[in-house]
């Protein structure tokens, strides 16, 4: 099959051919159809994940047809149209038995634990446990978008930071996942701030719901102008890009007794990154981090998927191919694309 690889950190990926993947008796492999080019991608390239093994095919949101099946999956079978989170739950574990699947004690994860999805097929684990089947009408481009992104900034919003209608929720960093957690809350009734250096980030931030636009590169305290829009401070804040300075706006931009959220990653030298505690404490701050979303959670958002309320394939804003892949993967650190790509493997 075709895949992109790299052999060393922060190198240039390239397409190549390597040999098909198999499937494990509990797993699958997909023949994938549609897969996003998402910033964790990029962290991973970078070498700030070290757990990676080399040479590596990264790409962990997909969507596609399941190519071939263990022995030992009951449910699936070859043909049937599937997603599949980006956390891969071992289905047996203490955290996996009380139903937090999306912080599994054994977890894999396409793209980092083993090859991914820029590729032609990748093999997917304990597909009885993580498999999604994709609804009717909805497009493999689209049910990509689900996996990390878009789950992510729903469980994000909705599970963990509990939204409520009439709430002002602030969204720092509008990428695939930031402007997912926008249309989200403001699907959920809430009053969203979007924070971005990106001019058409925040154009599509308007789009899909905010009621308020921060230029991040324009304005010196985004904290002290987000407490300003709100009359005191958002309810429910997130980190959506993952650097100290939005993970610090963020926290530094709820009123009382508000929700922080992180769901970027935040990679750092020293291991640690610097947080306001001392706001957190005086203000009795809640800080919450979110992982992805378990599988079998999923139908609540499938729901409003199918009934138009969210609307995920807005997101998809750009098209290529693997043979375009390795430059975009190299331009998320400098000039992200606005919105959601997506990679047709087999175009």
């Amino acid at each position: 099959m075709k895949a992109v690889v790299f052999e060393q950190y922060g190198e240039p990926a390239e397409v190549r051919e390597v040999t098909d993947p198999e499937p494990a008796p509990h797993g699958v492999v997909v023949r994938v159809r549609s897969t996003g080019l998402c910033r964790s991608d990029w962290h991973g390239w970078q070498g700030h994940d070290p757990d990676i093994a080399l040479p590596h095919v990264p790409g962990h949101e997909l969507a596609g047809t399941i190519e071939a099946v263990g022995a030992r999956v009951a449910d699936w079978r070859p043909g049937d149209r599937v997603t599949v989170p980006f956390a891969c739950a071992c289905g047996t574990c203490g955290a996996c038995a009380a139903g937090d699947h999306q912080v599994c004690e054994r977890q894999t994860q396409p793209g980092f634990t083993h090859w991914g999805s820029f590729a032609q097929y990748v093999a997917l684990d304990h597909a009885d446990v993580n498999l999604v089947a994709i609804p009717e009408g909805l497009s493999f481009a689209t049910a990509a978008a689900l996996g990390c992104r878009f789950a992510t900034a729903f469980r994000a919003v909705v599970q963990q930071g509990r939204v409520a209608a009439g709430e002002w929720v602030a969204v720092h960093g509008c990428g695939g996942v930031g402007l997912s957690a926008v249309m989200i809350a403001a699907a959920s009734g809430a009053r969203v701030i979007a924070v971005d250096v990106s001019p058409g980030a925040l154009e599509l931030a308007r789009r899909f719901g905010a009621a308020e636009c921060v230029d991040a590169a324009a304005e010196e305290d985004t904290a002290a102008a987000v407490r300003e829009l709100t009359g005191g401070g958002a309810q429910l804040s997130l980190d959506a890009l993952g650097s100290p300075v939005t993970c610090a706006a963020s926290v530094n931009g709820l009123r009382r007794r508000g929700r922080h959220v992180q769901v970027g990653l935040l990679p750092s030298s020293s291991g640690t990154t610097p947080v306001p505690m001392a706001r957190a404490i005086a203000l009795e701050l809640e800080l919450l981090g979110s992982h992805g979303m378990a599988a079998h959670t999923y139908p609540p958002m499938l729901e409003l998927v199918r009934a138009g309320v969210l609307r995920p394939d807005l997101l998809v804003t750009s098209t290529i191919g693997l043979d375009a892949t390795p430059a975009a993967l190299a331009a998320m650190g400098t000039a992200p694309a606005a919105g959601v790509t997506v990679i047709e493997p087999w175009s």
